[in-house]
């Protein structure tokens, strides 16, 4: 099953619940624009190399459209409209001003030198500078991009249409981004894991956790989560997996993992198999790394009673029945990792203002949202007796569904 086809299909098990009429459900899923373009850039030993770039744009009927950019040699059409319709969802559960896009280049970042990155960049926003801006398109980071490539994104689009930082968000602090901007993606997890733990019963510093994948998501979601006191026993990366029974020295890794580029190695820990983290033996697996890891085939030896979807679409509509089947609750990620996209709504607002605000102000309201966004899901699980991702999805398709008809076509 593709990407685009799972959120399908979770999209029709809300749809079926609600009663939408097949109509009804094109309008929804079908997207307002799809663009393929390419882009050629020179490369430093003078050798023309032509990538592939794609910006899908899902859903306006609730304000411009919003959605990261992911820069990785397995980026195609497919996945990219998948996340883009998960973005129309998710900003819906959390209730921004925003309709859903994505967008990325086929290129394996690894291979490009730090000029080479940015006449990559720079020649995207060529291609798509007309579709996207402050009040159509705002791109933002994802897998393979940072804040430096929204400061190229933000400084190409203002030669076409002049000053305008409100064009992208996730940018440099330097350059008008928003204090808390890098941290939020995992700080929202965090939150959002704590509430379910509240709901639970289960104190904090009872709780043993695994997070697969330590890249910014997992390695912020560790941070917060060991200041609450949850007991991290694995965490892994592309290059290696630890193990501590104890529980990890969380900061200790960190610094770890900064100085060699990795978790592997660290000396407060046994060596693990990667791919054991996502069964090993933990109360709260979160998968923060790629997508598609938790399948038909390892969902039955997952051990964890919780899951918190720290990463998009981390999780196979098999693997899900499987999860519902063992009683595995699911926080799903168009709820668990909205954090990003909040506070990029936060930076857009700022923009906007022209008007800064302090970090502690950026926490708070993160803070409020994702815990009144997860409070509405619960809610909405509770009284339909259903799993927390239909849930999510009653909740973001009603909201786009009441604005689109509301609007009128």
């Amino acid at each position: 099953m593709t990407a685009y086809a799972a959120t399908v299909r979770y999209f029709n098990e809300a749809a079926d619940l609600m009663g939408l009429s097949q109509n009804m459900r094109t309008l929804l899923l079908t997207p307002q624009r799809e663009v393929k373009c390419q882009v050629a850039v020179q490369k430093d030993d003078g050798q023309i190399a032509t990538y592939i770039g794609y910006r899908m744009q899902h859903d306006r009927a609730r304000g411009p459209m919003k959605g990261g950019l992911r820069f990785d040699a397995a980026v195609d059409a497919d996945e990219v409209l998948a996340l883009a319709t998960l973005m129309t969802w998710k900003t819906a559960v959390v209730n921004i001003p925003y309709g859903g896009a994505k967008g990325g280049i086929a290129v394996d970042v690894k291979s490009l030198s730090h000029s080479e990155l940015e006449r990559v960049t720079r020649g995207f926003v060529d291609a798509i500078h007309d579709v996207i801006g402050p009040d159509k398109d705002i791109p933002a980071p994802d897998m393979g991009t940072n804040a430096q490539v929204m400061a190229w994104i933000m400084s190409q689009y203002q030669k076409y249409h002049g000053f305008n930082p409100a064009c992208v968000t996730g940018k440099p602090v330097e350059l008008h981004g928003a204090d808390g901007r890098e941290e939020a993606t995992g700080r929202g997890v965090a939150k959002v894991a704590l509430a379910l733990l509240k709901k639970e019963n289960r104190p904090p510093e009872e709780t043993t956790a695994a997070i697969q994948g330590f890249g910014n998501v997992g390695t912020f979601t560790a941070e917060f989560l060991h200041e609450d006191g949850v007991k991290i026993r694995a965490v892994s990366d592309a290059y290696g997996a630890v193990w501590n029974d104890d529980g990890l020295d969380i900061p200790a890794l960190l610094a770890h993992s900064r100085e060699t580029g990795g978790v592997k190695g660290f000396a407060g820990a046994d060596a693990l198999d990667g791919g054991a983290v996502l069964t090993s033996d933990v109360d709260l697996l979160i998968p923060a790394a790629i997508g598609g890891v938790l399948t038909k085939e390892n969902a039955g030896d997952v051990r964890a009673k919780y899951v918190v979807e720290a990463a998009n679409n981390p999780t196979r509509p098999e693997a899900d029945e499987i999860f519902h089947r063992n009683d595995v609750l699911v926080v799903p990620d168009i709820l668990a990792n909205a954090g990003g996209v909040t506070v990029s709504y936060f930076e857009w607002v700022q923009n906007r203002q022209h008007f800064k605000w302090d970090k502690s102000r950026v926490r708070n309201e993160l803070d409020k949202i994702m815990s009144n966004s997860f409070e509405a899901v619960w809610n909405k699980a509770q009284e339909k007796k259903v799993p927390l991702r239909t849930a999510a999805y009653l909740v973001g398709i009603g909201r786009v569904g009441r604005a689109t008809v509301l609007a009128g076509i």
